[in-house]
């Protein structure tokens, strides 16, 4: 924690951390861990339109955590790492037209560097940042590409089934998240009369993390030719995801819930649970919870996230932790909003 006097006061012991896009649901939820986390001293939270107000002032949950202020500036040359919580399509746009030196370190939020084989006018060495199957990669990476929501939770229910090469018929899967998944800016779908009460669907089948999600199932077994049918929901909750996915194969139950174990037995926060779930057991925690049954030739998964922690930040300082060579939990021992 910082005031304004001094704001660029470093401890070298600490990773020095810059937020771009800190005025945001990411955004604080970033600061919220950062301000907390052992190893760690922000630097700056920039915010072109919230220059100069306290963090508080946008961030309400953070009064007394922190006295710091949202600052237009961006000292790349005081962090080791700087965190991009921008709206999809800006973090190409933004590297462009600023330098930030080779010894700083990314992890983009955004989906502009996902993709291995997407075009890009940018070439890129950012490492896929999902733990579960890219640890190693993580470890030595200098950019990291921040899973989607949608994407981490869906992915987490199925690679199990991948890596026993369970995968080679079509596959279903719904899945309902919070209001918080939309952003923060104001829109038809994220008022309190719209969403209170209310459910619907959208970007039926064509969802942007699906090309994603196949990208990882891909790399864990080898090929993938089943098409995956997923139903997105807008739930009247504000934060959490839950997904549900039907995978028709003939193996056993038991060999299945014995891969599910073995696949996440080092897992550091994606857990496999006896019993069916609830979104409770996850929220406002980096945990993702999974749980399989096998029902009449089909295998039924479910898995639930915090989408604004293991779907975003969580999974983002995660990461940081893995980069820098601290306890990958450092910082994230969060309890669940249970009650």
């Amino acid at each position: 924690m910082h005031d304004d006097s001094s704001l660029f006061t470093l401890h070298s012991s600490l990773i020095r951390v810059g937020i771009l896009g800190a005025a945001g649901y990411t955004g604080g939820e970033l600061i919220r861990l950062l301000v907390n986390h052992p190893d760690v001293e922000i630097v700056f939270a920039n915010s072109e339109s919230n220059a100069g107000n306290y963090i508080t002032d946008v961030h309400e949950g953070l009064y007394g955590d922190t006295d710091m202020k949202f600052t237009s500036e961006m000292p790349f040359d005081k962090v080791d790492v700087v965190f991009f919580c921008f709206g999809h399509g800006k973090s190409e746009a933004f590297l462009k037209e600023h330098d930030i030196p080779k010894n700083v370190k990314i992890i983009d939020l955004a989906q502009d560097f996902r993709l291995k084989s997407e075009p890009s006018s940018l070439h890129h060495d950012f490492v896929y940042g999902l733990p579960e199957i890219n640890k190693s990669l993580i470890q030595k990476a200098q950019h990291i590409a921040n899973p989607g929501c949608f994407a981490t939770c869906i992915q987490l229910a199925l690679l199990p089934a991948a890596a026993m090469h369970l995968l080679d018929k079509d596959i279903s899967v719904n899945a309902i998240t919070g209001a918080t998944g939309a952003g923060v800016k104001p829109g038809p779908t994220k008022h309190f009369a719209w969403r209170d009460n209310n459910m619907s669907v959208y970007k039926v089948f064509t969802h942007q993390h699906l090309a994603e999600i196949r990208q990882s199932l891909t790399q864990v077994q080898g090929s993938l030719e089943a098409k995956i049918d997923f139903i997105p929901y807008r739930g009247d909750f504000p934060r959490g995801i839950f997904a549900t996915s039907v995978v028709h194969t003939d193996a056993d139950e038991k060999s299945i819930i014995k891969g599910y174990k073995d696949f996440y037995k080092d897992a550091a926060f994606t857990h496999y649970v006896d019993k069916p779930l609830d979104l409770k057991q996850v929220v406002n925690t980096n945990k993702a919870l999974v749980h399989c049954e096998k029902i009449d030739g089909k295998l039924f998964v479910t898995s639930c996230i915090d989408n604004l922690l293991k779907g975003a930040v969580g999974q983002a300082v995660q990461n940081m932790n893995l980069m820098f060579g601290i306890d990958e939990k450092s910082g994230l021992k969060l309890k669940a909003s249970a009650f």
